[in-house]
């Protein structure tokens, strides 16, 4: 037993190894330029604050430690991409062994997520998305220990509290999850009275809350912009009658479409596809409410709003599904046929990159074709032509302002767009199109 369960840690370690090196090196040999938002994290990044026009500030300060180490090595960035993920499935891996006491069927738990395609395919761009992968998988994990244990450890609560908030930094919609494990603690104890209060709860809510306070300061000082922003993408302002039931329809529609190939997976494993569910199950109980209620929450709010929910929005709340479909399942497993899984699994896992490559090689006109180098050389010869002294600064949008910063030798600082406060500060600047260096 001890021999399997060692040779089943080392197939996951080859698998983890393999994703990470496959999807650090497929981007860095086929992309010209690093993608959109990882650019914008950059930008942020190079003028760290407590959130961005658009953000709030993780997704920024994780990609400026590695360039303080790395600099301006593209490779680096999609490495530091996939080390979010492969965390992310590392937890995935130890919660699914919580559950199950069966490496196999933990193991499983993490290859069927090779055929949702935010865990392949869309990985290489760090953004916001991606940021909250670790962080989620976190969540889960230290939930459930305080969720299943009698006593409650306070290293738990803490734990929650500070990978909540990370989480929440990372991106706002992260507290879907945070919202629904409450919701299944507020039924546990004050409804079905199965479980009892204890203060060490408060923990949890204390460490989240303080993490926070910068940022709501930020948020104050800013007019609450990140908000304003993230309100503006769903399209609410215009939403109209219809919308409140389009939007919600589209919402399920895509959302299915996304998991065809993840019950493809399923299908080769199991004889007969029967759910049963039975609620008074505890672990089941927790996996419904980590897996369905955040999307149920997310339907929720398209559906009172008429708000449009973006794909990549639902990047994270996927991460427990193999998870939950196996324990639903796992009487109808057909071990016999885990080779037609393997094969399954191995098409997708080699698809991908395939056709990411193919995507990457053959379209030429995409963002990760932009000759950010070349412009930043460019930009450099001129302002040395008039200038002795490293560029400080640069404004203009993230996209164009955000590659020279990354490219520029002397990593200047983005100063938003269009800042004519700094402009008008400066002695020393030269102006491209909508793009303006220069010296405070």
């Amino acid at each position: 037993m001890n021999v399997l369960n060692r040779n089943i840690n080392n197939i996951f370690f080859i698998f983890a190894l393999s994703h990470l090196i496959i999807w650090t090196l497929i981007p860095s040999l086929t992309n010209k330029n690093l993608p959109l938002d990882t650019i914008e994290a950059l930008a942020w990044g190079s003028n760290l604050d407590w959130g961005f026009n658009k953000h709030p500030p993780m997704s920024a300060f994780f990609p400026e430690v590695f360039f303080q180490i790395f600099g301006s090595q593209d490779w680096v960035y999609y490495l530091l991409s996939q080390i979010f993920v492969i965390i992310a499935f590392y937890y995935v891996f130890k919660f699914a062994f919580e559950i199950f006491r069966d490496l196999k069927l933990s193991l499983i738990s993490v290859l069927l997520l090779v055929s949702i395609y935010f865990y392949n395919f869309t990985t290489p761009e760090f953004n916001v998305n991606v940021c909250q992968l670790p962080f989620w998988s976190l969540v889960v994990y230290y939930s459930w220990k305080i969720y299943s244990s009698q006593e409650i450890k306070f290293s738990d609560c803490f734990l929650v509290g500070l990978f909540g908030a990370v989480g929440f930094l990372s991106k706002y919609l992260f507290l879907y999850l945070l919202i629904s494990i409450d919701l299944l603690f507020i039924y546990l104890i004050f409804f079905k009275k199965t479980k009892k209060f204890d203060f060490k709860y408060l923990i949890t809510i204390e460490v989240f809350l303080v993490l926070l306070v910068p940022h709501f300061i930020w948020l104050f000082n800013n007019d609450f912009i990140t908000i304003t922003y993230g309100l503006n993408r769903t399209g609410l302002e215009g939403s109209g009658i219809l919308d409140h039931i389009s939007n919600p329809v589209l919402f399920l529609t895509k959302q299915i479409g996304i998991l065809v190939p993840f019950f493809f997976l399923i299908w080769l494993l199991v004889k007969k596809i029967r759910l049963k569910v039975n609620l008074k199950d505890k672990k089941l109980m927790f996996l419904i409410f980590i897996n369905f209620m955040p999307i149920i929450l997310m339907f929720l709010t398209s559906l009172i709003t008429g708000s449009k929910i973006r794909t990549m929005w639902m990047t994270p709340f996927y991460l427990f599904f193999g998870v939950l479909f196996l324990y639903l399942l796992k009487s109808q497993i057909n071990l016999k046929k885990l080779n037609s899984f393997l094969y399954g699994f191995l098409f997708l896992f080699f698809l991908s990159p395939i056709l990411y490559s193919y995507v990457s090689l053959s379209q030429k006109d995409k963002r990760t074709d932009y000759p950010g180098k070349e412009i930043a050389i460019k930009i450099q010869y001129v302002w040395d032509q008039d200038f002795n002294k490293e560029i400080q600064f640069v404004t203009g949008d993230e996209w164009k302002a955000g590659n020279l910063s990354y490219h520029l030798k002397s990593r200047p600082k983005w100063e938003g767009f269009n800042n004519k406060e700094i402009l008008n500060n400066s002695s020393q600047f030269i102006c491209v199109g909508d793009v303006c260096l220069g010296r405070y």
